[in-house]
């Protein structure tokens, strides 16, 4: 295509920004976590495990281990807080519209740990209480 020579209309959409997700087998998820899908679609709480996509945020506890618990999780997408790396891997404001890469289910770091890691999203802002990734 080449490039435009007048105005566009481009179509967009607000996205998902709710959804749910079975558990994995004894699994659980906390409210406020960064929630992963294994290569089935199952969910399971973030961690430094390149295989599992990032989905969002946990909306409430769900868990496969304990009785009276939900076993599929609902899940918000949007920008939230999480805990901010240490040392090297700290993200920096700098660092705004760069990848975040998921520690574990409420860390996230500048790199993605030698492969390790799965992106967790974009950083929007860094404070003195964490870093703002959209998810």
């Amino acid at each position: 295509m080449t490039a435009l020579t007048n105005d566009r209309n481009t179509l967009h959409t607000n996205g998902f920004h709710h959804l749910a997700r079975e558990l994995a087998p004894a699994t659980t998820v906390y409210a406020g976590s960064l929630v992963g899908q294994t290569l089935g679609g199952l969910a399971v709480p973030a961690s430094a495990q390149a295989s599992i996509t990032i989905l969002g945020c946990a909306r409430h506890r769900a868990s496969t281990e304990l009785a009276g618990l939900p076993t599929s999780v609902a899940i918000d997408r949007g920008v939230f807080r999480f805990a901010n790396s240490g040392g090297g891997d700290a993200i920096a404001l700098g660092d705004y519209g760069k990848t975040a890469y998921a520690v574990d289910d409420q860390t996230v770091a500048k790199t993605n740990g030698g492969g390790v890691r799965p992106a967790a999203g974009v950083i929007r802002n860094v404070d003195a209480l964490g870093v703002w990734i959209e998810l």
